[in-house]
């Protein structure tokens, strides 16, 4: 969801970025020749950190701007990613598709969004020649804007205007999923093809909700207080995984709801969800505190693999862990000192792209990686 919104937590990994790059830099010396380390051949950052086990033949895709959620093609020989790159000629996020054996360091992807308005999340869909995802294009064709913080609190925009199309590979909008008032976004397909999940603020909250390819057959998925979103179906379409957060107390509760009647989140206090792609035997997955967030399904359908900054004191940094969907042996993926998230795993399960501010020369930049997934 948003990856502008998250740029909050990515400004204060910015100020302790120059000086950790030094250091690692510095122990590169000390390290022994038969580490794991990958590094850039031109910069000599570090793409893979000797402790992250589970990726070789990592490859970095974008360099600039801010890149993320990106998405296979259900044969694995497309991406589709969000971007707001402004040497590709945007000033917020739009859709952009690349082939998945592409590397955009001196050229620019195809844009297959209007170019209009603020896009987020896009989805391939089981033909390989659509895609959906979210616009507020038909309320504005200017880019909205983006509050970072509300009384001094972090906070996501959830625009009314934000509503679901289906595009082709040409940028050519070719149909509008839903027409009700409020936020619609955040649509992911099931490996099945045969379903759509997304967000929506119809009911008053922001809840869960399934529908056919097509936008038929709506159905409420979600029922409880508080924010339900970034949901993905498990490699079966059994399984839905989420993110949410639960005000509990009654000034919880209150500030969510004066927040959410200004069109704004918090993001800083969410804990992953389980429950079966009808709503039914829903659960709480994490209990860690913090922001555990863009889960998505282990290839094998028994584990989770999402972002989360809950063993950091001062909200950064964000890695990536794996747990098993019983909520045991949680396990760390990624070692970085700032930003790993947004992780999605091809559909034959081998490689695995995710956005990362490493090997981004001590900049803003979040870009795209995409390694060679080993379990």
């Amino acid at each position: 969801m948003k990856l502008l919104y998250l740029l909050p937590f990515v400004s204060l990994l910015v100020c302790c970025k120059n000086e950790s790059k030094k250091n690692e830099k510095e122990n590169l010396n000390n390290i022994e020749k038969t580490t794991s380390f990958v590094l850039d051949p031109q910069t000599k950052d570090t793409l893979i950190y000797s402790e992250e086990k589970h990726f070789k033949n990592i490859r970095q895709v974008t360099f600039g701007g801010d890149n993320a959620e990106a998405y296979w093609s259900f044969d694995d020989s497309k991406l589709i990613f969000q971007s707001n790159n402004e040497n590709w000629g945007v000033n917020c996020d739009q859709m952009f598709l690349m082939n998945a054996d592409e590397t955009f360091k001196d050229k620019q992807p195809p844009m297959v969004s209007t170019g209009k308005g603020r896009t987020t999340c896009s989805y391939f869909l089981p033909d390989g020649k659509h895609i959906v995802y979210g616009s507020t294009h038909l309320k504005d064709e200017n880019c909205p804007e983006v509050p970072l913080k509300k009384e001094g609190k972090y906070v996501w925009p959830v625009y009314d205007s934000f509503d679901i199309f289906v595009a082709d590979l040409e940028g050519n909008i070719t149909a509008q999923l839903t027409t009700e008032a409020g936020y619609d976004a955040e649509a992911t397909v099931s490996p099945k093809g045969d379903k759509i999940v997304f967000t929506s603020m119809r009911s008053g909250d922001l809840e869960l909700y399934t529908m056919d390819i097509d936008g038929k057959n709506v159905k409420q998925i979600t029922n409880e207080l508080g924010y339900d979103g970034g949901a993905f179906f498990s490699p079966d379409g059994s399984k839905l995984i989420f993110r949410a957060s639960r005000p509990k107390t009654e000034a919880e509760i209150k500030e969510y709801k004066d927040l959410l009647a200004q069109g704004l989140v918090q993001p800083t206090e969410m804990e992953l969800f389980i429950c079966n792609a009808d709503g039914s035997e829903l659960r709480q997955l994490t209990h860690l505190g913090n922001a555990n967030w863009a889960p998505f399904f282990h290839p094998s359908g028994k584990k989770i693999l999402f972002s989360s900054n809950f063993e950091a004191e001062r909200g950064f940094p964000f890695n990536l862990y794996l747990i098993d969907i019983d909520g045991k042996n949680l396990e760390r993926v990624t070692h970085s000192e700032t930003f790993d998230a947004f992780p999605v795993f091809s559909n034959d399960g081998k490689k695995l792209v995710f956005s990362s501010n490493r090997n981004n020369g001590g900049s803003r930049d979040t870009n795209l990686f995409i390694a060679e997934w080993q379990d």
